[in-house]
């Protein structure tokens, strides 16, 4: 793994997991960076930073690794957080959207809950994520949040693979090249 651009100024513990979850994937382990009280506190005002420029009304998070950024930013904003989970893990009667998208070890299809003030029309949506790759979870979920009426404002992560994708807008907190 080689680093391109590091905003972060506390020591990188980032761990990578060859054959995981399938033969032939790279897992990258951001675990250690939420472990680490210093870096974990500057993750988050470096999202801070960036996302409150944006006025947001909620602040978006795939499981898993989406729910411990997600849900630490939109508290730190003052903001709603919404979960997105893989299908069947929300109750039915609440969904509002569903996505299918292809990640790099397989096909998956995402639900968004219904929104409990109304409706995802008019709102502001911020989308986070661990890792951006191929940018198909991105895309879904931004996908379903405009076939709804919301306006996707703005997409952050902690690492963006820039090889796998040409994504030029993306806010990140680390670059990396897979090597």
């Amino acid at each position: 793994m080689k680093i391109l651009k590091n905003r972060m100024k506390n020591k990188l513990n980032i761990r990578t997991e060859k054959d995981f979850p399938k033969k032939g994937i790279e897992f990258i382990d951001i675990t250690p960076l939420f472990l680490q009280k210093e870096t974990l506190k500057e993750m988050q005002d470096l999202f801070k930073k960036e996302i409150k420029k944006q006025e947001v009304d909620y602040i978006v998070g795939p499981e898993a690794r989406g729910f411990l950024l997600g849900s630490m930013l939109a508290t730190a904003l003052g903001v709603g957080f919404i979960p997105v989970r893989k299908k069947g893990k929300l109750p039915p009667t609440t969904v509002a959207a569903t996505a299918n998208y292809t990640k790099e070890y397989g096909d998956d299809v995402l639900e968004l809950p219904k929104l409990v003030k109304g409706s995802y029309k008019n709102k502001k949506f911020y989308l986070v994520d661990d890792i951006y790759a191929t940018g198909n979870t991105m895309t879904a979920i931004k996908n379903c949040i405009e076939e709804q009426g919301g306006k996707v404002v703005g997409e952050g992560v902690i690492i963006n693979i820039q090889e796998l994708n040409e994504k030029k807008d993306l806010f990140s907190l680390i670059d990396i090249n897979e090597e």
